[in-house]
């Protein structure tokens, strides 16, 4: 019962004495909040859903802007955009935002899914057979990989099967999936050889190896939410269909070396770490001790968010305890110890919670009582096969109608205003 007041119905009423006129914000200056106070949080705002529905603004989310920003238009909280769109470039995301919220958004406040692969820098030099769509190569490219090979290039190149080789398909080859590509059929075909032949397809077929290639995996979900009043299919559902494809082929699982997005948990350090910079920068002194992160998918947003802040509880106790460091699910050991992020006891987050809302993947009806946990207990896991799933993942900390009013949940949680 008290999880349910909590959380509240869709729709309750928003929290009161929130609103301030534009003078009394510009008279706090840069980034001051309640007397001057710097601030102790930050948000994680996902995209599709919340603050977008394809090309078009959520009203909502204008509102929730205005709310953040000061005066002069500067935010004066930490915010990172943390979506699992990896079809564009960070630069025209922000461009993006930028148009649709009414304030200036700077690449290092968006993380795409395949963002923290930057991180990754022993990747780097290898030779990388990447899908999606948008720029791939240049998307790669800037992430720090010296040797890319697109789905495309491969595809031009397999008739005159001498080429193959020109252009570095060899033995040690391994395969970023950044998303999911517009043609599906001529992906998962080229894919598929790539790991049965171990990085050499213009060879004669021979045993199957095994383990295969390596295989890097950005954005899990299964749905996302655009225009239409149906959610679309995501880059989870195609690799679940490379997935089922290459078992049914080899009678063997297919193996991911990491996975990468939300709500993998690698994706939130990297976020908590680019929340940490802009504090940083705006020179604010007080550390970021809670993070917010808004979104409207249960299984990719909330599961994600609920899963870091396991993660945190976890982490912060073996640091008191022994200093020891928790491997995030879905990632190998030697994945956790490639992320070049410092942990400082001292200066680390505490909690990470969950926030819904209903303006995307997740819709709550008015006429019925919000039950969350009894819904998402039944209800068919949509999250990735490495993932186990966890009712209490699924669960919301809270539930509210749109971004605006997530926003007003944090000020008054926050005691800010």
């Amino acid at each position: 019962a008290a999880a349910a007041a909590r959380r509240g119905a869709a729709g309750a009423a928003r929290p009161r004495g929130l609103r301030r006129g534009p003078g009394e914000r510009r008279r706090r200056g840069r980034g001051a909040g309640p007397a001057g106070r710097p601030p102790a949080f930050g948000f994680l705002f996902d995209v599709d859903g919340v603050l977008v529905r394809g090309s078009q603004a959520v009203p909502a989310a204008r509102q929730a802007f205005q709310r953040l920003a000061d005066g002069s238009g500067r935010l004066r909280v930490p915010v990172v955009f943390l979506t699992n769109a990896g079809n564009c470039l960070r630069a025209a995301k922000a461009r993006e935002l930028s148009q649709a919220l009414g304030l200036q958004v700077s690449p290092e406040q968006v993380i795409l899914s395949h963002s923290p692969l930057r991180l990754f820098s022993q990747f780097h030099q290898k030779c990388m057979l990447v899908a999606g769509q948008g720029p791939v190569e240049e998307n790669a490219q800037n992430l720090g990989f010296k040797h890319v090979v697109t789905i495309e290039a491969l595809r031009k190149a397999y008739p005159l099967l001498d080429m193959v080789d020109q252009m570095g398909l060899v033995l040690g080859h391994w395969v970023i999936l950044f998303g999911e590509p517009v043609r599906w059929e001529t992906s998962l075909q080229l894919i598929i050889d790539v790991l049965l032949s171990n990085g050499n397809p213009g060879a004669e077929l021979q045993d199957i190896p095994y383990p295969h290639l390596p295989v890097l995996a950005c954005n899990m979900d299964l749905l996302w939410m655009a225009e239409a009043q149906m959610p679309r299919f995501g880059h989870g559902t195609f690799l679940l269909c490379l997935e089922n494809i290459y078992k049914k082929v080899t009678g063997q699982e297919l193996k991911y070396e990491a996975l990468i997005g939300k709500p993998s948990t690698v994706t939130y350090r990297y976020a908590e770490y680019l929340i940490k910079q802009q504090a940083e920068k705006q020179g604010w002194k007080s550390p970021i001790r809670r993070l917010y992160a808004v979104g409207d998918n249960p299984m990719s947003d909330i599961y994600g968010a609920n899963l870091y802040n396991n993660y945190l509880k976890s982490a912060h106790q073996n640091q008191v305890q022994a200093g020891v460091k928790r491997s995030p699910q879905a990632t190998s050991p030697q994945t956790e110890d490639r992320l070049e992020l410092k942990e400082d006891c001292n200066n680390s987050v505490e909690s990470c919670e969950s926030i819904l809302v209903c303006t995307g993947v997740y819709r709550h009806s008015a006429d019925v009582p919000s039950k969350t946990k009894e819904c998402t207990t039944e209800a068919v896991f949509h999250g990735h096969r490495d993932f186990c799933f966890d009712p209490s993942l699924v669960e919301a900390s809270y539930i509210v109608q749109d971004v605006n009013d997530a926003v007003q949940l944090a000020f008054k949680k926050e005691n800010w205003s």
